[in-house]
């Protein structure tokens, strides 16, 4: 049997900020919130979140024999995460200012599975981060590491919504789980609904994503544009107004060190950039996703909406 008090200092040990240990269970709730979600069309052009929902609300269906799942996150609150100057007109997400984060967690999730299976040998499992149909933001509040804030993302007590999440889904049963927080929540704060530029945060603890920034610079280009307040790689506006995180800490592990300075790519830097100097520049970052020609399209598009 896992002992939970060794898997959240294994977690910690291998540079994780915040572990939780949770029973794999069906999440019925979850699922009938998330097929009306889908049922209004508020996904847009994210078709892959229709597939394999039997899978994505129990984890039991996507590895065999799965018993615990520990989350673990990551805090990653840098210079910028606040936000930027307000006439900036290239402005990225914090998150994708470092080294792809899939890449880095999924190496620390390997670091702690090492650990668990020095303990245990006959140990088996799964790592996940951000790769598989898991709803990874309810599972942390399963977990114990925080609760779903109005912007559908999910807040810590410390670390506010500046975090990433990496899961191992195990094969065996845990001494103690821990549980859902108590009495957290954001209460009466609508700084996060008010803050979005395209009025994207439901009321609902939902995005519709036909209104979504982030969802219009990464994801498949969508067929109506909207103003991108500036954007040209995700966006932070909901995030970058709520007090949980603008009382959290900068990010404590160097794999999240920004790897450049946005504010020296002005929209005309972008514009007049060729494909070795992206890949140069940005190469490691999760901009590599969107491509060159992606971000210039949403520079191009800011500059013609700023004239």
């Amino acid at each position: 049997m896992l002992d939970r008090s060794f898997i959240r200092q294994s977690a910690a040990a291998a540079g994780f900020d915040l572990c939780g240990v949770a029973p794999c269970r069906h999440l019925v709730r979850n699922e009938q919130f998330f097929r009306r979600w889908l049922g209004d069309g508020r996904h847009a052009s994210l078709g892959y979140l229709e597939r394999n929902l039997d899978k994505r609300f129990d984890v039991r269906r996507l590895v065999e024999g799965a018993q615990t799942i520990v989350v673990c996150a990551v805090g990653y609150k840098n210079g910028l995460s606040d936000g930027y100057p307000d006439d900036f007109r290239a402005k990225i997400a914090s998150y994708a200012l470092t080294a792809d984060y899939h890449a880095t967690i999924k190496g620390m999730l390997g670091d702690l599975f090492g650990r668990l299976r020095a303990a245990e040998p006959a140990l088996a499992g799964r790592a996940f981060v951000d790769s598989a149909p898991l709803v990874e933001k309810q599972l942390a509040v399963e977990a114990g590491l925080g609760w779903i804030g109005r912007q559908s993302l999910l807040v810590t007590p410390r670390f506010g919504s500046f975090v990433l999440l990496g899961e191992l889904v195990l094969d065996a049963a845990c001494d103690r789980y821990d549980e859902p927080l108590a009495g957290a929540g954001c209460g009466s704060c609508r700084r996060c609904v008010e803050a979005c530029p395209t009025g994207a945060v439901c009321n609902d603890r939902a995005i519709d994503a036909r209104r979504c920034i982030s969802c219009h610079t990464i994801e498949r280009t969508p067929a109506a544009e909207i103003a991108l307040d500036g954007w040209i790689f995700g966006c932070d506006a909901c995030q970058s107004r709520c007090p949980y995180n603008l009382r959290a800490p900068l990010h404590l592990h160097p794999a999240f060190d920004p790897l450049l300075d946005p504010l020296s790519f002005p929209p005309e830097r972008w514009l007049a950039m060729e494909e070795a100097e992206f890949r140069t520049s940005f190469g490691r970052t999760p901009l590599m996703r969107s491509g060159l020609r992606r971000l210039q399209a949403n520079a191009a598009q800011n500059l013609r909406r700023k004239g």
